[in-house]
């Protein structure tokens, strides 16, 4: 059974690219569930892969980390 690799080395670039492909995704699926009837089944599985995506892009802002200049004083 292959292993996973613990040690991913993605570029600042690599995950802009991976953000904008799951927000271009999720648009994409969005807009397919818009306006089917219910009833169908083909509303269910857009909707789940929209929320699945949802999450994972929650998962990637929270893994970000931002940085505030040092030097400069903020108020408040």
């Amino acid at each position: 059974m292959p292993k996973f690799n613990s040690n991913i080395e993605l570029t600042i670039e690599d995950m802009d690219l991976i953000e904008a492909a799951l927000r271009q995704s999720k648009a994409n699926l969005s807009n397919c569930a818009v306006g089917t009837d219910p009833a169908t089944t083909h509303e269910i599985e857009p909707e789940r892969r929209v929320r699945k995506i949802h999450d994972l892009l929650g998962r990637l802002h929270n893994q970000k980390v931002f940085y505030r200049p040092q030097s400069t004083y903020v108020s408040g």
